[in-house]
Formats: structure tokens, sequence, C-alpha cells
């Protein structure tokens, strides 16, 4: 079951952003393939009020994005390209135009929201409902849901609507947004796949720019944990936060990220627009969001130059993933740390790869055992250099 997520890696899309609809985006298929995706993940595609969250039609395409079918086409067109499809399912509240009795309702708003009612996920048509959804753009080839807010929606809803949509659909995959908490014992009660992996996320960013690597360790830790229940999905960047190039305090940091997340077991997102170095602050305000979900280019061609480095690394380190695939379940572990150095050795039990982060001033030499070891990529594409010394804020992943 599932076994095509043990290789996915996705580009992750905000449709209402992008700007020009599902036509510009079906335009837009080749690139992720260029940089070396197979998944494309959407935000919100359904009719909704204003930014795709605020749902008042989950069986109707967004008339700002276009209509049935582009959006077919725009699968049909995944599909000739071995792309999976992923969508924002929000299903824990709709907006205020959102047509249902009043029944379905629990008479809340979302976090303060006036403007995102809340669902009654006691009620069964509710639950028929999401089923009912679920199914119907699976019938129409995506291969899986995000569910926006699941972390607020009780997970025993989860466990029967998924397991009621896996009885016609196996191999359909489900991720659920949970921003903190024990995310192996929720996703064991949600029957869930995956969770965002919320944790690692900050630690990234965190750790590198407060020189305290020993955070980072402490989130492959419990990030192994998650492990043992499913298959987080990882990112250093998406739509609800500041982008990673300008989240970090120090730009020669940003490769240092992307290897954490691509040497890390989990299902890796990019979030369109960092691959090419894009920078945008959330703010937490009316709009603020706009800077983090901007509209693309035309075409690739239009691209500033600026991001071309950038799109090269991510191609790199994207190559590197996919020719150790077995990273998606790998368990990571440290075998030598400091505040601003770090050895990480991930493997399955079978593989191995050793990571080595330096994001000190200085060369640093690795006291670990060479045992074979053999670089295969660093940051600054030299695999002549001695393996186990890694030059100021570099960077270097080893396999033996």
């Amino acid at each position: 079951m599932r076994e095509w997520v043990d290789h996915v890696i996705w580009w992750h899309v905000y449709p209402l952003g992008f700007g020009g609809g599902l036509g510009k985006l079906a335009g837009w298929l080749d690139y992720p393939l260029e940089l070396g995706a197979n998944g494309l993940q959407l935000g919100p595609v359904f009719a909704s009020e204003t930014h795709g969250y605020d749902t008042v039609d989950h069986f109707r395409i967004d008339p700002r994005l276009g209509d049935d079918a582009q959006f077919d086409a725009l699968v049909a067109a995944c599909r000739e390209r071995g792309l999976h499809v992923l969508l924002d399912g929000v299903f824990n509240h709709v907006g205020r135009g959102f047509q249902a009795p009043q029944s379905w309702f629990k008479g809340t708003v979302f976090e303060g929201h006036g403007s995102l009612v809340e669902l009654d996920h006691d009620n069964p048509e509710v639950l028929a409902y999401v089923v009912r959804v679920m199914r119907h753009w699976l019938d129409r080839g995506v291969s899986g849901w995000r569910l926006d807010v699941a972390y607020g929606v009780p997970p025993a809803f989860w466990r029967a609507a998924v397991g009621q949509v896996r009885e016609t659909h196996p191999e359909a995959w489900f991720t659920g947004e949970v921003i903190h908490g024990d995310y192996a014992t929720w996703l064991r009660e949600s029957g869930l796949d995956s969770i965002t992996q919320y944790e690692l996320w900050k630690a990234v960013w965190s750790s590198l720019n407060d020189g305290n690597l020993w955070e980072l360790a402490w989130a492959h830790k419990r990030n192994n944990e998650v492990l043992a229940a499913g298959l987080p999905l990882t990112f250093v960047g998406n739509h609800d936060v500041t982008r990673i190039a300008s989240k970090l305090t120090d730009e020669r940091h940003l490769g240092h990220a992307l290897v954490v997340l691509f040497t890390t077991g989990g299902v890796p997102s990019v979030y369109y627009g960092d691959e090419q170095g894009y920078r945008g602050v959330k703010e937490d305000r009316p709009g603020g969001d706009d800077e983090v979900r901007p509209p693309f280019p035309e075409r690739p061609a239009d691209f500033s130059a600026y991001g071309k480095p950038v799109f090269a690394l991510h191609q790199r380190l994207i190559g590197m993933r996919r020719r150790h695939a077995w990273l998606v379940r790998a368990h990571t572990s440290e075998e030598h740390l400091t505040n601003t150095a770090a050895a990480f050795v991930a493997t399955d039990g079978e593989h191995r790869l050793v990571t080595l982060l330096n994001i000190g001033d200085q060369p640093y030499g690795f006291p670990i055992p060479p045992d074979g070891l053999r670089l295969i990529e660093t940051h600054d594409e030299d695999l002549s250099r001695e393996v186990l010394t890694v030059p100021a804020h570099g960077w270097s992943i080893l396999e033996g």
C-alpha cells in the first residue's frame, strides 16, 4: 500500500498566489521535473470567499483558478509526466457562505477568525460529506490529501474518514497539519499516514541562527519517534511561514538547511520559489501572507539569474536523495556534536550517510572514524578535499 510515497518529493504551490489559474500552472509542469520533484502539492483549489481556506463548495473549482475541465486537464498533464497530485482539504472549518444545515456547525469560529465557521465533527452527516469529497477528487485522479488544521479535528474523526476512503482508494495518502504536540501518538490515534513536521522545521533555522546544533540533534531524536508511527511531511518552507532565505540570519547557511531536509527521514516538500532563493516575511496582519504567496513569472525563462545557484543546489540535493531513496525511513543520530559542528548519521540499518555541518568561522576536522567514507556532495562541489575536514560555514555528505 502507498509504496509510491517512499519516492515522492513534492513541489508545493499556492495556486491563488501563483497567478494565472490552473491553465498557467499546467504550463509549468516540466519545471518541477527539472527540479527533480515528482509530486505537485497544491494549496486550496476549491470555491472560497477569499484566501482559499474559507471554502464554500468542496465540489467546485474556485472560478478564479478555472473550472472542472481545466482541473482535469492539469491532473492528466501531471499523470503524463509521472507527477502525483496532493490536494489541500479544509475540513475543520468553512467560510460563512458554505451552505449546510445548522446542525453541521459547532457555533464557534476558528481561532478567532469570524469568517471561518467550525464544523461539528460529531455529526455523522459531516463525516459522510468529508468522505464523499475525498472520494470525488481521488476518483478524478489525485493521489492524496493534506488535511488543513488536522489538529483541530478529533483524531477519531480522521480514523473513521480515511478508513472509509481507503476501502475504495487503498493507495491514497493522507498527511495532517499538526503544529506541535505528540506527533507519534496523534498519528496512531488518527490513522493518518503523516503529519507536518513543524518541530524539525523550527529546529533547522533556529539551530543555524543560534549556533546551537544541539537543538537540531534533539529534533532528529523526536523525528525518529515519529517515523515509528508514520512518515512526516518535512519542509523548510510552506505557505504559512516566513521563507527560509529570509528566516536565516546568515545566507551561507541555506545549504545547511537544505542538506538537513534531504538527508532526514520523511517525505520532503519544496515550497514554490524557495528553489529560486525567494525571500518573503509572513506578518500577523490582514494581507500578511502575501509576501510568501507571490505570483510566478509567465515562464521559467523569466526568472532572475539570482536564483540559478539555489536552483542548482536543490537539483543536486534532490538528485542525491533520489539515489538514496531509503532515506525516507532513515533514523538519524549524532556521531559528533558541538554548538557549531555536527556529524549526523542517517541509516536504515543497511545503508548509511554521514552529514557534516560546520557553521563556525574556522575549518573543522571531525574526530570520527573514516570507515571507508567517501565524499558524495559538498557545499562547493569540491569532491577532492580531505573527507573529514569541512571549511568554515561549509557542509559535506559522506557515504559508506
